[in-house]
């Protein structure tokens, strides 16, 4: 007998704010509207990164996120 596996109906990605659920297909932006109000910071306060790799905001709605994930939203640093 072949049972083939059910689709996964969530993905969990690990946070400084904890575990986050979220549906397969899911994008970095998509993370980041459940934890930046929990932050209380907006995209642009916040740099990203996706099991330690950074990722631009300009490809954060372009990143597909895997169930493991470990998102990090930190403080850019800027010097001169």
């Amino acid at each position: 007998m072949n049972i083939a596996a059910s689709p996964a109906l969530h993905i969990t990605v690990h946070t400084d704010q904890g575990p986050l659920s979220l549906p397969p297909g899911s994008t970095l932006s998509d993370a980041l509207a459940h934890l930046l109000p929990l932050m209380n910071k907006q995209a642009e306060q916040v740099a990203t990164a996706v099991n330690g790799e950074f990722v631009a905001r300009g490809a954060r709605a372009a990143h597909l996120l895997q169930d493991g994930d470990a998102v990090l939203c930190f403080s850019p640093i800027t010097g001169g």
